[in-house]
């Protein structure tokens, strides 16, 4: 016990991005730094009365202590981190950590099989039409037809792929990973408000490129550019891109890129690199506009009139347990716990039938 409680509260330590001091300051010095070390070290466990002041100023349950944890995620790849310090890439990893514990307790109380196939992992990746016949046979075995994806959140999810979705400050966009000895692949999205859905949707296509490809004969820059044109190549299939722009083109209007975005959930700078890349555009004019979007300032934020408005969120989570709830699999009081809630506030925010 002495052993469960020492990992678990170091983990909520790190979600919270706390030291030890920073903790023992929190709590207003109710208890010090040393004492608080004894806890971490499994030396001590603290009484009820402390326990709920843990809990407060962590934010977790009183029974996330002694729950145990069966989840270890294999290397992990950041996208776009630079920015981070290895403070909050742990913060992101325990937080992804005790999300997917809590989705896979709950799918084995209903009795969901974790099963995942990957249908890409016998097509080695040398070139970019290696690539695009990988999106072809994506959309091909999962039924997609050639039309806009318009929850590719859900999508993954109906497919056995665990979608994690943390608001976090910026640094990162997302992130993938394997769950060891489960063969569960996860993916794990920053959803600030700084991050709207058109560069969610290409990051959750990028981290399943890195997932799904087989690249690792390859280097990191290589994997990045082909990784980048497995998502347009998802977003706006080949045969659509002619279809809707032409087979050649010299001369565009950002009008119509924005039409295009909102109907296909992909940003103008995604879409530029797609049709030079499918050589709809040349490279001179790619780069001729793409001078234009930085001048005008559109490379950091797109005009606001052709945003994307589409739907970008799962809600199998909290479907699965109000199925477990009505089926008296779980009581409320666990439902409670799998959502990180206090009772009260989880009946406060229940209407049942």
């Amino acid at each position: 016990m002495n052993h469960i409680f020492s990992e678990r509260f170091k983990s909520a330590r790190n979600m919270s991005g706390l030291s030890l001091q920073g903790l023992a300051d929190k709590l207003n010095n109710k208890i010090s730094r040393q004492a608080l070390h004894k806890y971490e070290k499994g030396d001590v466990i603290p009484d009820s009365e402390m326990l709920g002041y843990l809990s407060d100023a962590l934010s977790v349950r009183p029974d996330y202590f002694f729950r145990e944890i069966d989840v270890e995620l294999g290397e992990i790849e950041f996208r776009k981190a630079e920015k981070m310090s290895s403070k909050q890439k742990t913060i992101v990893v325990e937080k992804t950590r005790e999300e997917v514990a809590r989705y896979l307790e709950l799918e084995e109380i209903i009795g969901i099989e974790h099963v995942f196939d990957n249908p890409l992992k016998k097509i080695v990746i040398n070139s970019t039409s290696d690539v695009e016949s990988a999106a072809i046979t994506i959309r091909d075995v999962w039924k997609l037809g050639t039309d806009p994806l318009y929850n590719i959140v859900e999508l993954l999810e109906d497919h056995h792929i665990k979608v994690i979705e943390l608001d976090e400050a910026e640094g990162f966009e997302g992130l993938q990973a394997w769950i060891k000895s489960k063969s569960i692949p996860v993916i794990v999205l920053n959803s600030g408000e700084t991050i709207q859905d058109d560069r969610k949707r290409f990051t959750a296509l990028h981290e399943l490129a890195h997932l799904l490809l087989n690249m690792s004969h390859l280097d990191e820059k290589k994997k990045e550019e082909f990784c980048n044109y497995f998502a347009g190549a998802m977003l706006f299939p080949n045969d659509i891109a002619k279809i809707e722009l032409g087979p050649k083109r010299s001369k565009l209007f950002i009008n119509e890129l924005g039409v295009i975005k909102q109907q296909y959930g992909i940003s103008i700078q995604a879409l530029l690199y797609r049709l030079k890349d499918l050589k709809i555009i040349s490279v001179s004019y790619f780069n001729q506009l793409m001078a234009h979007m930085k001048q005008m300032g559109w490379k950091l934020v797109e005009p606001s009139e052709y945003r994307y408005r589409g739907m970008e969120k799962s809600n199998r989570f909290k479907q699965l347990l109000y199925r477990a709830l009505a089926e008296d699999l779980i009581s409320m009081s666990k439902a409670a716990e799998l959502s990180n809630m206090k009772l009260a506030e989880f009946r406060s925010k229940s209407l049942i039938m």
